[in-house]
């Protein structure tokens, strides 16, 4: 429950700033926070992983930004997840082994936070 209460206060807010597509709310995002990113060079079908906090209305919101990749090198897919304070935490210290199995287990799960991931 506490989860889409969030997820509706923050659709709300991004709706007040007239952000009402995803990659309008990837580019706000983008632009509010520096992010941290753990480059997936091994993975067959994970680039990046980027780590926002956008500070808003007196609360702090989390952020991935995910770019799978497409069949030619050097290109990406990016999808925005609205996660948890600590999946960074966990993702980073399990995405060396297997990005894809650290996507699963702590990005996959908040994938209808936002309806902006893909679905599986």
């Amino acid at each position: 429950m506490k989860k889409i209460v969030l997820s509706i206060i923050v659709l709300l807010c991004f709706k007040g700033l007239k952000a009402q597509t995803c990659e309008e709310m990837m580019d706000f995002v983008k632009s509010e926070s520096y992010g941290s990113t753990f480059y997936s060079y091994d993975s067959d079908a994970i680039s990046k992983v980027t780590f926002y906090s956008v500070y808003m209305d007196y609360k702090t919101y989390y952020f991935a930004i995910v770019c799978f990749k497409r069949k030619y090198a050097y290109q990406c897919s990016e999808y925005i997840y609205q996660v948890a304070s600590n999946t960074k935490m966990y993702y980073s210290m399990n995405y060396m082994e297997s990005a894809g199995k650290a996507f699963w287990e702590y990005i996959q799960p908040y994938n209808k936070n936002l309806g902006c991931a893909p679905d599986f």
